[in-house]
């Protein structure tokens, strides 16, 4: 299985905006200095959780955006499938046509692979990694780095 940085961006950005639920508005701004995303990034990556009633936004001074649902109604494969990223690891998108239109040998093997990766991320909530997270010592809390950005910058 592939989980792109689309993906893990999505659910360290909801996380982020979860953490400061209920304080008002969030910042893209705020999410991309404290995760260290590319603000441009995490622009997208809102407009398609927003499309997919995961994140309202606020206009306005003192505008972000809020989480639409209660972090128990957040699963993370609803949040990885809100930015288009799919939770499969066949070679064929699960078409069945990974050899010369045919099924490969191991098709099924990933097929089944597919199913208990999306029953986990489907039962993990937002709400639980919240917890997760506010049981941790803080040293333990690490960033993710938009890797694209420095390589970009040295282009």
């Amino acid at each position: 299985m592939r989980l792109t940085t689309k993906g893990r961006f999505a659910v360290t950005a909801m996380l982020d905006l979860a953490m400061r639920n209920g304080n008002g508005p969030v910042t893209l701004a705020g999410i991309s200095d404290r995760q260290k995303i590319s603000l441009s990034y995490l622009e997208q990556l809102f407009g398609k959780l927003r499309r997919r009633a995961l994140v309202e936004s606020v206009r306005g001074p003192g505008g972000g955006y809020c989480l639409a649902k209660d972090t128990n109604d957040i699963s993370v494969a609803e949040i990885i499938r809100a930015v288009d990223e799919p939770i499969d690891a066949t070679q064929c998108g699960g078409l069945g046509n990974c050899l010369d239109e045919h099924r490969c040998m191991t098709h099924e093997l990933w097929t089944g692979l597919n199913k208990h990766i999306y029953e986990y991320l489907e039962a993990v909530s937002l709400a639980q990694l919240v917890q997760q997270q506010r049981t941790q010592p803080d040293e333990k809390v690490s960033i993710m780095k938009d890797k694209r950005v420095a390589s970009s910058a040295a282009a």
